[in-house]
């Protein structure tokens, strides 16, 4: 016996929209029988109006089919706010997960993701109060028309019956036609508009060694693509828009000549005004599927987003909340760590195994691509190893809440970028402020004198990615905020890359100070004046651990051993 798989994240989301589909489909079905007001009041004025001439019967017939007009109106709104409510609580239910998963696969494969998800999850929302899904709220009135259409005569209904299959049937050709074309050229268009963006973060390199025309020949070839596809797709879904408009147009006519061949036998059901009412439902069955049929497009896109969606939550699940976990003071235990790499590649970090105690500091030095920014990443548990583990004080640091585990640890990346917002909200983390927590950072950093010289003070924005200050500012602030609440565990990813000799003398006495506080450190860096505070030495040539042990142990060892990494050799001899 096959047990069915468990709803997906985005399948339980649409579930609980039930609700409003339900009322907006009654909304649908009572708007769309009041369509026919008007056919009934054409014919209530030729057969009462023109024969009595009574002016009173005309005025309440009119005000009769204003009403309804008027209700018909009502309820359409109304199914459109309904529908509008259900696209917002889409939104309100994804969104948060949306957001996450975003970041989440940014850690894992870089900016191949960015913002697109929360495009997808907008193409979704707003295909709810789009016309297609309105047009499929009327499917059940076109039926009860069609069933209207057999009673009057069964010839009328099965010539609606036959429109109807044709008029799916080029639904189905045009979703074979257009579809393609579509996603290829969203494809296309996604893939250009992340190579903008890219271009765009590194504008500066692009001006100043003149790569523009370059860059700018490699966007329109992609841009250009996508307008191909684009417009191929857009020819193909008008060929299919017209066939479906003439379809409809044809049916009409053909139910009104059919009527009257039937009158003229005697054989039509309430006499000779049904062949205008036979018409009129005739052409009411195709409407909602000519509906779709010009719509096309935000259908294809509309499911594309969703499925796009749908893969990216199931891809990264949400994390556990998990058993709140106390306080930690600052044991940090490696094991063993290996970092994956692509199928057959060495591996990134391989064998790496150390402890600290709170208050301690190791700082880890090796030439480039060393593994040293990779370790940084894991100690984090912004990256799972593929063995060993990164343990603060016995807990796995990749499996921790970091919503939990946040506040009790700092870290600066290589690459410094701030926050859009002010120094405050930077220096804060964006969360509550309290405001002798952000000045004992700033201070322990050297930036409190400088901020409070500014004309908005610690209000000051710092622009987009913090392009209103400079390189060394931006990394004063990012220290800063690595140690704002006196964190127990701080990974610093060569914090002095920017700094001035200002900057390093402020950087050394802010580790001496958060030391003697019980915060351990890890601190990728050559500076001679970070390695004198630093308690033990790490030592990675690729990838891995050439040497660990207590600072003065190792650097002698270095001093004495006949081969060693020029950059090692450099800081031994420096420290």
């Amino acid at each position: 016996m096959s047990v069915s798989a468990a709803p997906s994240e985005t399948q339980q989301a649409l579930a609980k929209l039930t609700p409003y589909f339900w009322r907006a489909l009654c909304l649908s079905v009572l708007a769309g029988l009041l369509v026919l007001a008007p056919t009934a009041y054409m014919f209530e004025v030729y057969d009462r109006v023109v024969n009595s001439r009574n002016a009173t019967t005309l005025a309440m017939l009119t005000l009769a089919v204003l009403l309804a007009i008027g209700v018909m109106e009502v309820l359409e709104w109304a199914r459109s706010e309904t529908l509008c409510e259900a696209g917002a609580a889409l939104d309100r239910a994804l969104a948060p997960r949306v957001f996450n998963a975003i970041h989440a696969a940014h850690l894992r494969q870089g900016g191949a993701v960015g913002a697109q998800p929360m495009i997808d999850l907008r193409t979704v929302r707003d295909f709810f109060h789009g016309p297609v899904l309105g047009a499929v709220m009327e499917t059940p009135v076109a039926l009860v028309m069609l069933v209207m259409l057999f009673v009057i005569h069964p010839l009328l209904g099965w010539v609606s019956l036959a429109g109807a299959v044709l008029q799916v049937g080029l639904s189905w050709l045009n979703e074979r036609s257009t579809s393609p074309a579509l996603l290829g050229a969203n494809q296309s268009d996604m893939g250009a508009r992340a190579y903008a963006d890219g271009t765009l973060r590194h504008s500066d390199v692009i001006a100043a060694m003149g790569m523009e025309k370059d860059m700018r020949h490699r966007w329109l070839a992609r841009h250009e693509e996508s307008l191909g596809l684009q417009s191929q797709a857009s020819d193909r879904a008008g060929v299919f828009q017209a066939l479906g408009k003439m379809l409809q147009t044809t049916l009409s006519s053909a139910l009104l000549g059919l009527g009257a061949w039937l009158v003229m036998h005697d054989q039509l059901f309430g006499g000779p005004g049904m062949l205008i009412v036979g018409s009129v439902l005739g052409g009411r069955v195709l409407a909602p599927l000519v509906q779709m049929v010009s719509q096309w497009r935000a259908v294809v896109q509309a499911r594309a987003a969703w499925g796009r969606l749908g893969q990216l939550l199931e891809r990264l699940p949400a994390s556990g909340q998990g058993m709140p976990l106390p306080k930690p003071r600052g044991r940090v235990t490696v094991e063993g760590l290996v970092a994956g790499a692509s199928a057959g590649a060495p591996p990134f970090v391989k064998g790496v195994a150390f402890s600290l105690q709170p208050g301690e500091m190791l700082a880890v030095l090796g030439a480039s691509a060393a593994g040293k920014t990779t370790l940084a990443r894991m100690l984090m548990g912004l990256w799972s190893p593929v063995a060993g583990s990164v343990r603060l004080d016995g807990v796995d640091v990749s499996v921790w809440n970091k919503a939990e585990l946040g506040p009790y640890v700092g870290y600066v990346p290589q690459d410094v970028e701030l926050l859009e917002g002010t120094l405050a909200e930077n220096i804060v983390r964006f969360g509550e402020m309290d405001e002798k927590a952000m000045v004992d950072a700033a201070q322990a950093v050297g930036v409190h004198t400088w901020i409070t010289s500014l004309p908005q003070g610690y209000a000051t924005p710092v622009g987009v990615a913090g392009v209103m200050l400079s390189g060394g500012q931006r990394q004063r602030i990012a220290l800063a905020r690595a140690l704002y609440g006196n964190p127990v565990f701080v990974v610093l990813d060569e914090p002095n890359a920017s700094l001035d000799e200002v900057g390093h003398a402020a950087l050394s006495r802010a580790l001496q100070e958060f030391k003697a506080r019980g915060t351990t450190f890890v601190v990728m860096t050559h500076l001679p004046s970070v390695l004198a505070v630093a308690d033990k030495l790490l030592i990675m040539q690729g990838g891995g651990q050439q040497a660990f042990g207590p600072r003065d142990d190792v650097l002698a060892a270095l001093r004495n051993a006949s081969a060693g990494t020029p950059a090692v050799a450099t800081a031994a001899r420096a420290a």
